[in-house]
């Protein structure tokens, strides 16, 4: 990120155009300054200045401040890259569809917001600052970019170790030699990695996550500042591998090679931000080149695109774009289950005129079949932890008692990632097995696992909960992280459904309301208001919500089913049954709504 100066512009701002969705947006400069000439908040055109570049290559973006402290990411992007390889020219990051003022993804909206979305990665010692009551930000960093600070801590720890004459702290990895084994030609550690500090460090940016505090320092826990995201979909595929943009952390955890220690800074050099060597020698530091880099292993042309390590075993997905990013699961080409999953593979990423079936049966004819890989069940000790974690979290555990059984255990694991898996399955099992199973995790080390703990019993009335000081207290960190992200309209419903949950049905009206102001695309917050509604026994005004929310998405299937559920509880049965119909054409896949529109159709005969 930089201020938007003659140095660190990239774009054609000569007064040249670009036309997208039915708007031309014109570049230009004015009194040294640069502006844009594009759709606004209503549609129409309007004059706004570029404040910062974001970003250098492949693409750079451009942001823009409004006068409530927003700074808002514009979707049409300088790419970068040369013009042999189809850059120098501006390009839109949704070429494929047409997103336009009432669009979620358009510039002005919140997903495009760089206050929460995209300031902690890209600054250093960010303090979002959102005034709730104002509904305005006065967003401040320690440094505009990303300093020695983002990943070391506090340069002031540095200056008073060095007055103290105090020796500096003993780095993790130093004395760290890695030992090559003679029969497998895979090197090992010579010593197993202690910490969590450096590849948490990473994962602050390098992870697909949602923020719940400001004031993340390297060494202190991850989990104290952010909720990571599990290996579900549309995160990732069925069998782990990245499909939205997922930043490698999800990925790596996944992979034997952090499984024997291996390191971000292994491969990566932090300073440079280059690869220590490259191509197939950045492999061949640890595994032997002569066992790996041949036409033996690979069974490819030696230096040809296939034998490359990278292209079989981290192929790339494009995303914003122009921006191929490895897969750093560094899994085997497995096209076998690309057969069974509708996975991707490496094989026909490269070979597009093939299919998943020859490529499994061209696997298994080289090496006799697929490799044996971790076992698939959710308690096993050998499976990566955060692939436990989304097994547990997608457990139906409502009557099932064997399922309960792995929610236990799973909440006992040393690993938080697979206690975190097991609470976020919890919420399904009945109310006095989650009263037992979540309430010693109201006291976990780690603020992430306090708060959904909080959250999973706030519908429990007080008498119930034995630890009641321990929950008061996870539920006023709950509430602290909704109130960091209130300028979101997901912080307002989490906190509006808290709150109802907790008796407090003004608090929740006022809040999922807020919600709908912040963000009127946002069709969770029209589900949980006509619910709360219905508490109240007002199901009218649950109606009336729920037809302002299709006025606006007319194409969402949750909105039909609960006004249908709604039209129900106020005897209107032949109405709610379109309704119900609606939900089940627009999501033929989900089975409650199937199920709801049958019983309908049952009792109406």
């Amino acid at each position: 990120m930089a201020e938007a100066t003659p140095q660190a512009v990239l774009g054609d701002f000569g007064n040249a155009t670009f036309t997208y969705a039915g708007t031309t947006s014109t570049f230009f400069k004015r009194d040294g300054l640069f502006y844009v000439r594009t759709d606004g908040r209503d549609g129409k055109l309007e004059t706004f200045r570029i404040k910062y570049t974001f970003g250098v290559y492949p693409l750079q973006q451009y942001l823009i401040e409004f006068s409530d402290g927003r700074l808002q990411a514009l979707s049409v992007a300088w790419n970068a890259r040369p013009t042999k390889d189809g850059g120098q020219r501006w390009f839109h990051l949704y070429p494929a569809e047409r997103i336009t003022k009432d669009d979620e993804l358009h510039w002005t909206r919140p997903a495009q917001n760089w206050n929460f979305m995209c300031a902690d990665c890209h600054s250093t010692g960010v303090r979002k600052n959102y005034d709730a009551a104002a509904d305005r930000f006065q967003t401040r960093w320690a440094e505009i970019n990303v300093s020695c600070e983002a990943c070391h801590g506090p340069g002031s720890r540095h200056v008073e170790s060095a007055k103290a004459h105090l020796p500096a702290r003993l780095d993790e990895r130093r004395g760290v030699s890695w030992i090559r084994n003679a029969a497998s030609g895979i090197a090992f550690r010579s010593r197993p990695r202690e910490s969590e500090r450096e590849i948490e460090v990473c994962a602050q940016c390098h992870a697909r996550r949602g923020q719940i505090a400001d004031g993340y320092e390297p060494g202190k826990p991850l989990l104290d500042y952010y909720r990571p995201a599990l290996l579900s979909g549309p995160l990732y595929y069925a069998d782990g591998q990245q499909r939205d943009e997922v930043y490698d952390w999800g990925s790596f955890l996944q992979s034997k090679m952090y499984a024997n220690g291996v390191t971000c800074s292994d491969c990566h050099d932090p300073h440079s931000g280059k690869l220590r060597a490259e191509g197939n020698n950045l492999c061949g530091t640890c595994h032997l080149a002569s066992k790996y880099d041949t036409p033996a292993h690979h069974n490819h042309q030696p230096a040809s695109a296939g034998a490359a390590c990278a292209a079989c075993h981290m192929p790339t997905a494009t995303y914003m774009v122009v921006d191929p990013r490895h897969d750093h699961s560094l899994r085997v080409p497995r096209p076998d289950l690309s057969v069974t999953l509708g996975t991707p593979n490496a094989c026909t990423g490269c070979h597009k005129d093939r299919d998943a079936h020859w490529a499994a049966a061209t696997v298994k004819a080289w090496y006799g079949g697929p490799p044996q890989e971790f076992q698939p069940f959710a308690n096993t000790a050998f499976q990566p932890a955060i692939a436990r974690a989304t097994a547990l979290a997608d457990l139906d555990a409502s009557t099932n008692q064997a399922s309960i059984d792995a929610l236990a255990a799973g909440l006992r694991d040393r690993s938080p990632l697979v206690r975190l898996g097991a609470l976020r399955a919890l919420g399904r099992a009945p109310l006095d097995a989650r009263v037992s199973l979540a309430a010693p995790l109201l006291s976990d080390p780690l603020r992430t696992l306090r708060i959904e703990a909080a959250s999973l019993l706030a519908p429990v009335p007080v008498d119930q909960l034995r630890t009641n000081a321990a929950f008061e207290r996870a539920a006023a960190e709950f509430v602290e992280s909704q109130r960091y992200n209130a300028d979101r309209p997901e912080g307002r419903v989490n906190l509006g459904t808290f709150e109802g949950n907790r008796g407090d049905m003004s608090g929740s009206e006022r809040d999922i309301l807020a919600a709908i102001r912040l963000d009127p695309f946002f069709i969770p917050a029209y589900v949980n208001l006509a619910d709360v509604y219905r508490t109240l026994g007002r199901d009218a005004d649950g109606a009336r919500v729920l037809r302002e929310g299709l006025r606006l998405n007319p194409g969402s299937a949750a909105l039909h089913h609960a006004l249908g559920l709604a039209l129900v509880r106020m005897q209107r049965t032949g109405d709610a049954l379109g309704e119900f119909q609606r939900a089940t054409v627009l999501e033929p896949g989900n089975a409650r709504f199937a199920y709801v529109y049958d019983v309908a159709l049952k009792s109406l005969k």
